[in-house]
């Protein structure tokens, strides 16, 4: 049977090895019971943070969030080249300027946005390819809009 003070030793023993790990700073020297006989804990330790998550950090609605690779140059004026992967987000509501997965006539597209009064324009960010107007008998819409770009170097 345990008396009340070994109750508390081990309770602040159960809290100082938890498995969520937030470094040393919130003991302090006199609430630590054991001390470590291998040496001292690196002074690093005191401003550890966890991991960067991501999914935490690129996806706002995992649901809506899909995953793709860009195939061609149509998009390297805005930083974008074959290969990268465009993290789109289909929840995301398409205005002027914002970098679209656009299908037309079929076809799918990464382009940037543009709408006026009446006038819908796919622009690529390169000088070898011109414009899309998009009129009202063609077959489109937006798939998503691109929210983050990885890519690997």
């Amino acid at each position: 049977m345990l008396n009340r003070h070994s109750k508390k030793y081990f309770m602040d023993v159960e809290n100082f090895l938890a498995a969520g790990y937030q470094g040393t700073k919130r003991f302090t020297q006199q609430q630590v019971p054991t001390a470590n006989a291998t040496g001292f804990g690196a002074a690093a330790d005191d401003y550890m943070e966890r991991g960067i998550d991501l999914n935490e950090q690129l996806i706002r609605n995992k649901p809506a969030t899909f995953f793709m690779k860009v195939s061609g140059n149509s998009m390297i004026n805005a930083g974008i080249f074959d290969g990268d992967i465009a993290i789109v987000d289909r929840s995301i509501k398409p205005v002027n300027g914002k970098i679209v997965i656009a299908v037309i006539d079929g076809e799918m597209l990464i382009r940037r946005y543009e709408k006026t009064l009446n006038k819908l324009l796919l622009i690529p960010e390169t000088p070898r390819l011109s414009p899309i107007d998009v009129s009202e008998f063609s077959d489109f819409k937006i798939w998503g809009v691109v929210a983050h770009i990885i890519r690997s170097v």
